[in-house]
């Protein structure tokens, strides 16, 4: 993704995180100290699968390059905006995201991640030859996070943008799930929260032909 809303960069895996893929489910998480539950949080989480070389450094990284690290494994760094990085400072273990493909020729939803490293300082900032350097972030007081995601699964089919555009078209007029999907209402993020009604009609749409 272009600009400085941030996206997912070609790194080594710092490791760190061992949590075993278990379930596609999402799992409750404990919302409150006095024993109420509540469903996590859904996300989309955006990814370059063709090289394209910022300041020298290829930030191309695909689901399958996720598939390829360690324990299918990895940090999610290069979040460069406040919104994105709040989302992922939001985010609880076991979470699931969709792998979302962009800046590319065939954008859409490649596959399913879970978070299983909770955020923590993104060291990319402080490296002053990655293209996501930050001069002004201090190592005693970070600006940028980071998580670890790990591989679930593909997609039972790739869920390109044109179909979920056309489903985010007509939603808005029948008032369907998609109606104010934040990949159509704030394109640029590279990190986007989903709702329930989001995340399980796109998880239904891989039963189903494209028309």
């Amino acid at each position: 993704m272009k600009g400085p809303e941030g996206k997912r960069s070609k790194t080594k895996n710092l490791g760190g995180a061992s949590a075993q893929v278990e379930s596609s489910s999402l799992q409750r998480t404990p919302a409150s100290e006095d024993g109420g539950e509540a469903l996590g949080s859904y996300w989309l989480m955006k990814s370059e699968p063709e090289s394209r070389l910022e300041k020298g450094v290829d930030v191309k990284f695909s689901i399958e390059d996720l598939q390829a690290q360690p324990r299918q494994t990895t940090c999610w760094d290069g979040v460069r905006n406040y919104q994105a990085r709040n989302f992922l400072r939001a985010m609880r273990l076991d979470e699931e995201a969709f792998f979302y493909h962009s800046n590319c020729r065939a954008p859409g939803i490649a596959g399913l991640v879970k978070i299983v490293k909770e955020a923590y300082p993104d060291h990319t900032q402080f490296e002053k030859n990655n293209p996501h350097y930050d001069s002004s972030s201090k190592e005693d007081n970070p600006k940028w996070s980071m998580v670890d995601v790990q591989f679930v699964r593909m997609m039972k089919r790739f869920i390109p943008l044109a179909e979920l555009r056309a489903h985010h078209q007509a939603h808005k007029a029948s008032g369907g799930p998609l109606k104010n999907m934040a990949l159509f209402t704030h394109q640029r993020l590279s990190v986007q929260r989903l709702t329930r009604e989001e995340f399980d009609f796109i998880l239904s749409l891989e039963e189903k032909e494209p028309s």
